[in-house]
């Protein structure tokens, strides 16, 4: 199935006093690149829902937003550390004493100092949250992954008309390309009739410049790659693995073989289709920069 790298995927998931809600957003780019946003306490997920998200998507920069409300939480044990209390306390008093100032019991200046107190989380059952956590993120993994299938098939209709389209633009190249050479013989018969008159032609002169006018000019090897690379082009698009990088590579190939055609064209007609051609390469170019 072919995907683009866009796409986008939600999913909630309540267990008891935990609630989770992820988002996962994508948009083109030449790799993979994974950024989580986690809330705060959970960083250990980060790298966890990176290669779940890396087993399904292989190019694109994806953002992960996790959200996570827990209610059941337990509250930390704080405790005193009372040798430390006692520092700051005989310090204080030796500082009134000696500058002459008022000592008084109000704890407010010791309860500044947070390192007077020790806060003991519980234990976190961090395999138990990231099971919870993996099964809502396979949920938004798996709409994420559908929206940029549906892309994909919108992407894959249009560059395959376009490639159509290409298609039709050589068949016009093809019948009109040994038209060309049948004129060029007709302009010379003329052009030589009018300088010479009535005296005697040498025909054999005139089949060896059209010869060589129509080897100048033939396109028969550009316009059988074109069709070859737009068959390749078809049999990409039947592929289940990624194919961005491939088609990108043949999108240049097939712009080589246009300018190719486009330089040894002398027929009017034939350079516009060539001009026709460059353009519906540039709208494919366009579009498969957002195919995986």
């Amino acid at each position: 199935m072919i995907r683009s790298m866009t796409g986008y995927g939600r999913a909630v998931g309540v267990d008891g006093g935990m609630s989770v809600t992820i988002e996962l957003k994508s948009v083109n780019h030449r790799f993979f690149e994974f950024n989580a946003k986690v809330s705060r306490g959970y960083s250990y997920l980060e790298e966890k829902l990176k290669g779940l998200v890396q087993q399904y998507v292989f190019r694109g920069k994806v953002d992960c937003f996790v959200q996570i409300e827990n209610e059941e939480t337990q509250d930390g044990v704080v405790s005193i550390n009372a040798s430390l209390a006692s520092g700051y306390y005989e310090a204080l008093r030796t500082l009134c004493e000696t500058y002459h100032l008022h000592m008084s019991d109000n704890v407010d200046i010791l309860a500044s100092h947070a390192d007077i107190f020790n806060v003991k989380k519980p234990p976190v059952d961090e395999e138990k949250i990231w099971s919870f956590v993996k099964g809502v993120a396979t949920q938004a993994l798996a709409s994420f992954i559908e929206m940029r299938e549906t892309e994909g098939e919108k992407l894959k209709t249009d560059v395959l008309s376009r490639g159509d389209a290409i298609l039709s633009c050589v068949d016009f190249i093809e019948e009109r390309s040994p038209q060309t050479v049948a004129e060029y013989n007709e302009k010379l018969k003329a052009r030589i009739k009018e300088l010479i008159g009535d005296a005697a032609v040498d025909e054999q002169r005139l089949l060896t410049e059209a010869a060589v006018y129509a080897d100048k000019i033939a396109v028969a090897e550009e316009t059988v790659r074109l069709r070859s690379h737009i068959d390749q082009l078809r049999t990409f698009f039947q592929s289940e693995e990624p194919i961005g990088r491939k088609l990108d590579f043949l999108v240049q190939e097939i712009n080589r073989e246009a300018n190719t055609i486009g330089s040894k064209a002398s027929d009017i007609p034939i350079a516009r289709k060539v001009i026709e051609i460059k353009a519906e390469v540039e709208k494919i170019r366009e579009q498969i920069q957002n195919i995986e």
